[in-house]
């Protein structure tokens, strides 16, 4: 301890209570309740966002996609899709897609167009028309007339085939032959026999009849060289027979092929009336021309109901019949088969698998044609084949349907259908990271990008940001049949919505915890049988919410409280001082002290970060103990290098440490050590330094105070004790009330600091000191004492050395 008087401190004024937490104006609040207010339509607190989405999805160019970041916490999907029906975009005529058998290549079914509703009139009209073929057909080849000109085509032809044998058979009876029939297995067919006698046999018995003597064998041989003249004559008269018959074949089916015509076309000839786009009418006349092919198919009666053949049906891929506005699709669930949809498959009786046209299948991709489609960037990047797939589509604005399987080796299907040129636009929600990532990696990404709408978490507070706080409250009791909350209640969910963002001059826009506060406010109205929901049940809500979260926190704090967690509140030590951290995650988080201390001697290492030496600090947290070093530098080795070997370490650390939020409360321990002077364990520390010397602000101060605060509380508030925070974080305080309540008393405190001078006068109570014009500091005050140190460690290292390596 110093023995000469040392030059008191300055005083340093405490913060005020306007200066530790913001309090809604009752006045910006519109009404004594929510009764009076009319509900909110729309988004609060997004106009950069709403400006660059309204570009997004009313710029009909090729590219303009647009990529949501941010929008945490605000229900995203829900969110966009009333943005979308807010700007309420220019309508893109929607179409309705068909599938139809391709007749030419069946492997390629070929897509139909139409208008809005008038796909599923075709599908309707379409099988309408092929109940009327397999119903009415059969009938009209039964008809008499159509019966009776068949059976004359059909005697005539027997009259004709009966003439061409008979001259035959005439022309062989001078020869001693006839024309009769054998039967070769199971058909009969014609063949010339030899007439003995009353007997006609085949040339093959002539050596059986010459044995009898039936026949002498030189007219055995006679025969024998006819037939074979005969034989090739029949062979020609065979096939005069054969032409024959496929002469009066065709006149039989040109016949039906008539019928056909007439009954066939007379069914199609609404559906080509009323269809007149080019690839329908080819596909109507391919389907008329295979049913004329096929009559055979359909001529026939049936005795049972039959199915339209599969290559007469529809397949209706995409109906907008109902649709009647621009389509915004939400798809949750982003796997390959629900977006680009698929090609199913069926197993046949033997256990083979199939597929037709039949068996395509839409994706929200396409059900969003003419409008949005909206996905969650993370989900569609982790599911398979989805993201190169949908790159594919929106660079060339065609969608192919396929099966995942058919990327594979294992796939068996040929079938491509036909292309379908979409016109969607693809929002994806995702976060600034993911942006980062893809534009960094995938050269494609900008130009199918083009557009990012940037949602901001927070929004300035404003009397307006109020007005619509407290209108979205309104909106919230509507819809859900809340009961209405009063003026003291608003202004406490307000308030509520800036501690959030720590800040006084900003409310959060992430709505969906709002909305909870809201409900759980109302739940707890609910439980007291109240009639409007106070300010009493908004902080009933607060508490419980964070209650719910704060286990890890009590668990501390219990450690604290059995000393297990050396933590001082009271008296005065060298070279220690209460740093204060934050734990936990992004939304659910507190503060707690933590020891810090520092020692100093001779020697040559200069100042070392214990946390470093054991790999326990973070990067951050190093490039903090080099600007501590340089800062060190700067002030008091202008005339000489350091003879120094100091330590600093955060005691009972065993996770890690990161961040330079300490630097300045590890440069006040320095200077205690360095200087011989004690530090207030009542006060607790927290702010970054630059090497100048300044402080800086550092993040989660409401959470560090807070956290001190408990702990004194705890212990017994004292009057004496409090917090130094960085000046800068004057505007985000926004402390819970009953710290404001203590401050007010005077039994606790906060200060704000602009630097390294100011913090360590309120630690010691001694002046820091100001350079004089010799260059050194006066011996009086903080800065004077480390000086003269440090002097003292210089000219012992250049008199005996290192005083370690003298002792060894």
């Amino acid at each position: 301890m110093q023995n000469n008087p040392l030059r008191p401190a300055r005083q340093h004024p405490q913060l005020s209570l306007e200066q530790l937490r913001w309090f809604c104006p009752q006045e910006s609040i519109p009404a004594e309740t929510t009764e009076g207010v009319e509900p909110i339509e729309g988004i609060i607190g997004q106009d950069r966002a709403l400006k660059a989405l309204k570009l997004g999805v009313e710029l009909y160019s090729p590219g303009y996609n647009v990529f949501v970041c941010g929008l945490s916490g605000t229900g995203k999907a829900t969110t966009i899709k009333t943005i979308l029906e807010k700007i309420q975009p220019r309508k893109v005529l929607t179409q309705d897609y068909c599938y139809v058998h391709n007749f030419e290549d069946p492997d390629r079914p070929m897509l139909l167009v139409f208008e809005r509703g008038q796909g599923r009139r075709f599908q309707t009209d379409m099988a309408e028309a092929m109940q009327m073929v397999l119903e009415r057909i059969p009938g009209q080849f039964e008809e008499e007339e159509v019966l009776k000109k068949k059976q004359s085509l059909i005697d005539e032809y027997n009259r004709m085939e009966a003439e061409l044998f008979a001259a035959f058979e005439k022309e062989l009876e001078p020869e001693g032959f006839v024309l009769g029939r054998v039967q070769d297995g199971q058909t009969l067919h014609p063949e010339i026999l030899i007439k003995l006698g009353e007997k006609a046999v085949l040339v093959s018995d002539l050596p059986a009849a010459v044995t009898e003597k039936l026949l002498a064998r030189e007219e055995a041989e006679k025969y024998t060289e006819k037939y074979r003249v005969y034989k090739r004559k029949l062979q020609d008269v065979f096939r005069q027979g054969m032409k024959l018959s496929r002469e009066y074949q065709k006149k039989i089916a040109d016949h039906e092929r008539q019928v056909g015509e007439f009954y066939v076309g007379a069914i199609f000839t609404d559906l080509l009336n009323d269809f007149t786009d080019e690839k329908a009418q080819t596909y109507l006349r391919s389907v008329i021309e295979s049913l004329l092919e096929n009559l055979d198919q359909f001529k026939v009666r049936q005795e049972e109901a039959i199915d339209v053949p599969t290559e007469y049906q529809v397949n209706l891929l995409l109906d907008n019949s109902t649709t009647s506005c621009c389509p915004v699709v939400i798809e949750t669930a982003p796997t390959f088969r629900n977006i680009f949809g698929t090609l199913e498959r069926s197993q046949d009786a033997n256990g083979f698998y199939f597929t037709d046209f039949t068996m395509i299948k839409a994706g929200s991709l396409l059900q969003a044609d003419g409008g949005f489609l909206v996905l969650n960037a993370a989900d569609a990047l982790t599911e398979a084949g989805v993201w190169k797939n949908l790159q594919r589509v929106l660079l060339y604005r065609k969608l192919e349907i396929q099966s995942l399987e058919m990327f594979s080796q294992q796939s068996g299907s040929a079938m491509k259908p036909e292309g379908i040129e979409v016109n969607v636009k693809v929002i994806l929600i995702g976060n600034n990271e993911i942006y980062g990532a893809l534009s960094a990696y995938e050269r494609d990404f900008k130009k199918i990008f083009k557009v990012k709408a940037d949602f901001d978490y927070e929004m300035p507070n404003t009397e307006l940001a109020v007005k619509q706080y407290t209108a979205l409250i309104r909106k919230m009791i509507s819809d859900e049949g809340m009961k209405h909350f009063d003026k003291r209640a608003i202004a406490g969910i307000v308030e509520y919505g800036a501690r959030l963002v720590n800040s006084k001059k900003k409310l959060t826009t992430q709505f969906s915890e709002i909305a909870d506060i809201v409900r759980e406010a109302n739940y707890w109205c609910e439980q007291n049988s109240n009639k409007y929901v106070t300010a009493e049940h908004v902080d009933k809500a607060i508490d419980e919410t964070y209650s719910r979260h704060a286990l890890y926190e009590d668990k501390l704090q219990e450690m604290i409280d059995n000393e297990v967690i050396l933590i001082d509140v009271v008296g005065e030590r060298i070279g220690q001082i209460n740093g204060l951290a934050v734990y936990g995650g992004e939304r659910f988080s507190f503060g707690k002290p933590t020891r810090i201390t520092a020692t100093a001697a001779a020697g040559k290492a200069g100042i070392i970060n214990i946390e470093r030496e054991a790999n326990m600090s973070g990067s951050t947290h190093d490039k903090g103990m080099l600007i501590l070093s340089g800062f060190i530098r700067e002030q008091f080795a202008q005339e000489r290098p350091m003879s120094l070997t100091a330590s600093i370490s955060f005691e009972q650390s065993y996770s890690g440490i990161d961040g330079d939020s300490a630097s300045s409360t590890e440069v006040y321990a320095l200077l205690s050590a360095l200087s011989d002077l004690p530090i207030k364990q009542a006060i607790a520390v927290t702010g970054s330094i630059n090497q100048k010397g300044d402080i800086q602000p550092i993040g989660g101060v409401n959470e560090k105070i807070e956290g001190f605060f408990d702990v004194c509380e705890r212990r017994g508030l004292t009057g004496n004790q409090g917090v130094i925070i960085p000046k800068q974080n004057v505007e985000d305080l926004m402390l819970r009330s009953n710290i404001v309540e203590s401050v007010r008393s005077g039994r606790f405190h906060i200060w704000a600091v602009a630097n390294v001078q100011e913090g360590i006068e309120l630690l010691t109570g001694v002046a820091a000191g100001e350079r004089e014009e010799s260059g050194h500091y006066p011996p009086d005050t903080v800065f004077g004492l480390v000086e003269r140190r440090l002097q003292r460690l210089y000219q012992n290292a250049q008199d005996g050395g290192d005083v370690e390596h003298d002792l060894k």
